[in-house]
């Protein structure tokens, strides 16, 4: 079924310009809509379905909700006087606790957008207020090299990405 490689093997190579970052912010700014286009005429049944134990195209959703606080808290990691990122949690037990097919799928969309809205803004006032941050590197804990801000944006985009892919695969197959 899935030909998307996984989230743990993939490689980055952050070697793009800084003034990537309209484009990226476009990205993530996007992330929202796309999801509800995804699931926009799925039923209940397809949207909880889970294949092989894996999470359903709702627990996708919840997933990209769930990761929105790392965000964040390593936007504003960039901002503060650290050497390293936060770590985030490899498990992924927020996301398996979380009890996403039992939510409401649009309360899930509803706070992402909200929760993305914040992250946004909170890239915009650290650039408004000094754009070199946009080129500040910290240690990335898993990938143990160098992050610029820019970097994790388009880190971000990516993760984005990879779940919205896995929903498509869950949601027309």
């Amino acid at each position: 079924m899935n030909r998307l490689p996984k989230w743990f093997e993939r490689k980055f190579d952050f070697n793009f310009p800084v003034e990537l970052y309209p484009n990226l912010m476009i990205r993530l700014r996007g992330t929202p809509p796309r999801l509800e286009e995804l699931v926009r005429d799925c039923g209940a049944e397809i949207l909880v379905r889970r294949i092989d134990d894996k999470w359903s195209a709702q627990e996708h959703a919840g997933h990209l909700l769930d990761l929105e606080r790392l965000w964040l808290a390593r936007v504003r990691d960039f901002a503060g006087n650290g050497t390293e990122l936060t770590a985030a949690d490899l498990s992924n037990r927020k996301t398996h606790e979380a009890k996403h097919n039992a939510r409401p799928l649009q309360q899930i969309i509803a706070e992402f957008r909200a929760a993305r809205g914040e992250l946004l803004r909170c890239v915009e006032e650290a650039e408004q207020k000094s754009p070199a941050i946009l080129g500040h590197s910290l240690l990335h804990p898993r990938l143990k090299g160098p992050m610029r801000l820019v970097d994790h944006l388009f880190f971000v985009a990516e993760h984005d990405d990879h779940h919205l892919a896995w929903i498509w695969e869950l949601v027309t197959q």
